[in-house]
């Protein structure tokens, strides 16, 4: 049996926002499609669903921008393939550097990506 080891949440954002992300600063958010690309060493579910809850306390990029009215995540992918690899496959603009990519190893410019 295959194990997943990461994930991506496809997410809608209805109308532009600015955001403040954690200590990475403030952004805008155009409206639109967006791909996170997540990762879990262990319990990956217990993860996404903590990534679906909207009664959570802020802790990761992702929380900040999922927390945000006329945000939802309208799919989940999960993946035998580590996060830097799907999300180095996954086509879209990084508007947000560092967005989930703190401590990517593998120089992603961040694991947000635009998809318009």
């Amino acid at each position: 049996m295959k194990k997943f080891i990461s994930y991506q949440l496809f997410i809608e954002v209805n109308e532009f926002l600015t955001l403040t992300i954690g200590k990475l600063g403030k952004f805008d958010f155009p409206a639109g499609k967006y791909v996170y690309t997540g990762s879990a060493k262990a319990n990956l579910e217990t993860r996404i669903a903590r990534h679906l809850s909207k009664d959570k306390k802020l802790k990761w990029h992702i929380d900040y921008l999922l927390s945000a009215p006329g945000v939802s995540v309208t799919h989940v992918i999960r993946s035998i393939e580590n996060e830097c690899a799907c999300n180095q496959k996954t086509a879209g603009h990084c508007l947000v550097a560092k967005f989930g990519a703190s401590d990517c190893r593998a120089h992603c410019i961040s694991h947000l990506k635009y998809q318009a």
